[in-house]
């Protein structure tokens, strides 16, 4: 039987070999912290994968806030939506581009496990209250290295890890700027571009459902580039940034790839983002539900801060113990620990 398996494992290397060049491969991956022996059936890439899916950090991101604040609807996204919107759209470029989709589909199931409560807000709070300041692209690390697993970590390959930290972007968005950053693999950086084609698109979807905008009232010079529907916009970015990122494919081996948008594309999206920033992220109504949600993260960080004798005893590093209570917590929860608590 075991023989069998690793027939398995063979024949997935091989179709490995076959990636492009400059692919990540696992049989070439920087390894992981702790040595562990190699599974019979699956490559190094897909075992983190799995780790990323089956954890509690990755389950409580459907009760997250994504936008929208406790909406009112079935069919708001959620963290969780929006993370498996961001893996499917990086995997089609991935494999489009013969990239290793294994990692890319493992770095973007783990790239927002570390957001707080609230989306944004929450972050936003902790960042002002903590001492050594608050980014949930470095507590996305941390949870995979530190506290799942029951403190254990998941022992992560480097490039996974590497790709969850790297992923993220200034807040205010210049694609491919200079605040852009850079991924350490072209499967990280596919997984920062999709991360804002998904969430740019499901965004505008949220807002009109809301009945914050309408598709009528998006911005017609980026509408008549992009398309004026989700499945349009969705379809213009990913055949743009297969065709921009060419290079990766490994047809020409003095080549440098990079994974990128061509300018009029570019230029239509960062439109789009400016208008959801104005009309929706700094909308009135979405600052009341903001500012709600910073007193009831704002509430819980003072008190525990303060009765640390009454946080789970998972959190037991002195100088992270209520930022990692307080960030694990799910939109639910932490409402109502601060009503439990008397602090609203």
């Amino acid at each position: 039987m075991a023989d069998k398996l690793s027939l398995v494992r063979q024949m997935l290397e091989k179709r490995e070999d076959n990636l492009s060049l400059f692919a990540s491969k696992s049989s070439t991956s920087q390894g992981r912290k702790r040595t562990e022996t190699p599974s019979p059936m699956r490559l190094e890439f897909q075992r983190d994968r799995d780790r990323i899916l089956h954890c509690n950090s990755f389950r409580r991101l459907k009760h997250k806030t994504q936008v929208f604040i406790a909406p009112i609807g079935d069919h708001f996204v959620t963290r969780l939506t929006h993370t498996l919107e961001v893996s499917q759209i990086a995997r089609t470029i991935s494999r489009a581009l013969n990239l290793n989709e294994d990692l890319t589909e493992a770095i973007s199931l783990g790239h927002d496990l570390g957001h707080t409560p609230f989306g944004h807000t929450g972050e936003d709070v902790l960042n002002e209250l903590y001492p050594g300041g608050f980014r949930h692209n470095e507590q996305s690390l941390r949870i995979v290295d530190c506290l799942e697993n029951n403190g254990k970590g998941l022992n992560l390959t480097w490039e996974v890890r590497s790709g969850i930290l790297n992923h993220s972007k200034t807040r205010v968005i210049e694609i491919m700027g200079e605040n852009w950053g850079k991924s350490d693999t072209l499967e990280g950086e596919i997984c920062k571009i999709s991360d804002i084609v998904a969430y740019i698109n499901h965004d505008i979807d949220d807002a009109i459902r809301a009945k914050y905008i309408s598709e009528d009232s998006l911005p017609p010079q980026a509408a008549a580039v992009l398309g004026h529907s989700r499945s349009q916009r969705i379809n213009t970015l990913v055949s743009d940034i297969i065709l921009n990122s060419w290079d990766a494919l490994g047809e020409n081996p003095d080549a440098q790839p990079s994974i990128s948008m061509s300018q009029p594309i570019r230029e239509a999206t960062e439109v789009l983002h400016e208008f959801l920033y104005e009309k929706v992220y700094l909308s009135s109504l979405t600052i009341a539900d903001s500012q709600n949600a910073r007193n009831t993260v704002y509430a819980l960080y003072s008190y525990f801060d303060k009765h640390r004798d009454q946080l789970p005893p998972e959190y037991q590093d002195p100088q992270h113990q209520v930022v990692d209570y307080i960030a694990s917590m799910t939109d639910n929860y932490a409402l109502t620990r601060a009503r439990t608590l008397n602090l609203l």
